[in-house]
C-alpha cells in the first residue's frame, strides 16, 4: 500500500464530505501501516496550516474492545480546526454522518515524554472539563475494520469542551448524561473510561512514547467515550452533563427549507 496515496484518499473524502469504500476491502494492510497513513493524513492538514493540539483515545471501554475484537485501545490526533465553540451552532453539512459521544477532556501542564505511572499522571495535568466528541467516519455506512478506523484518525471530526476546572476528585465513577433537547439519550458513568478517566493519561503516555513522540505541555487529551455514540440530526440542543464536573453543550443548525 502507498501510504501517501491512502492518506490523500481519506483526507480528500473528509474535505469533500464524501463517503468512500473501506481501503481494506481491496488492499489489506497492518495496524502499523494504519498509523503511518493517519500521520501522513495529519501532515496534509498541517500543510494547510492546521495545528495539532492534542490526542484522542478510542476503544477505552472493555465492551468496545470485545465488540471490535481487540485487546488494546487506539488513538488519533486533534487539530485546532476540530475545536468547536461551546454553546455555538454546529453546521452538520460539514460532516458525512456525524455522531456525538460524551467524554472527559484533560489539559496537560507538562511535556509527556515517557511512560507514566498512575501515581504520576495527576501531576502532569492542568485542568479537566466535560466534553463531547463529534465522530464522523469517512467510510460508507460507518463500517470499518480496526485498520481502516485507525487510518481514518479514529473517526475523529470535532470536539466541544465545557468549562475547565481542577476538580479531579470524583472522576472515577461520575454520572454521565447526554441529552437531546432536554431528554436523556445516553446515560452512563465515567467509570466506563478505562475504569477511571485518569488512566487515559497513563495510556496516552505509553502510546505517544511508543510512537517516538513527545506530547507538549498545553495539549488536550480526550479520554474516550463514556457511553455509546448518538446520531446527530438538524435542530438539536445537545448537552453532556457530568456529575461534579459540569456540562458542555452545543446546538445543531436547523435543516434549510
Amino acid at each position: 500500500m502507498n501510504i501517501d496515496d491512502a492518506a490523500a484518499y481519506l483526507d480528500d473524502a473528509a474535505r469533500e464530505v464524501r463517503a468512500v469504500e473501506q481501503m481494506s476491502t481491496h488492499t489489506p494492510f497492518t495496524v502499523d501501516d494504519a498509523y503511518r497513513i493517519q500521520r501522513a493524513s495529519i501532515a496534509r492538514r498541517e500543510k494547510r496550516k492546521e495545528r495539532t493540539v492534542g490526542v484522542k483515545l478510542g476503544f477505552t471501554s472493555r465492551a468496545k474492545m470485545i465488540q471490535m475484537g481487540v485487546d488494546s485501545l487506539i488513538w488519533g490526533w486533534l487539530t485546532d480546526a476540530m475545536l468547536e465553540e461551546e454553546g455555538a451552532p454546529l453546521d452538520l453539512e460539514r460532516f458525512i454522518h456525524p455522531r456525538v459521544e460524551p467524554e472527559v477532556c484533560f489539559l496537560t501542564k507538562r511535556d509527556i515524554d515517557g511512560p507514566l505511572t498512575a501515581l504520576e499522571a495527576r501531576s502532569y495535568l492542568e485542568a479537566v472539563a466535560p466534553a463531547m466528541e463529534i465522530i464522523d467516519s469517512r467510510y460508507e455506512a460507518f463500517k470499518f475494520t480496526l485498520e481502516d478506523v485507525i487510518a481514518d484518525n479514529c473517526s475523529s471530526a470535532g470536539v466541544v469542551i465545557g468549562a475547565w476546572s481542577t476538580r479531579f476528585d470524583g472522576l472515577r465513577n461520575a454520572g454521565v448524561r447526554m441529552r437531546f433537547d432536554g431528554r436523556d439519550v445516553q446515560v452512563g458513568s465515567t467509570g466506563a473510561i478505562l475504569g477511571d478517566p485518569l488512566r487515559s493519561i497513563v495510556q496516552t503516555s505509553r502510546v505517544v512514547h511508543e510512537a517516538g513522540l513527545v506530547l507538549p505541555a498545553g495539549s488536550l487529551v480526550m479520554a474516550g467515550a463514556a457511553t455509546a455514540a448518538q446520531t446527530l440530526t438538524p435542530g438539536l440542543h445537545v448537552q453532556c452533563v457530568i456529575s461534579g464536573l459540569g456540562q458542555a453543550e452545543f446546538t445543531t443548525r436547523a435543516a434549510q427549507a
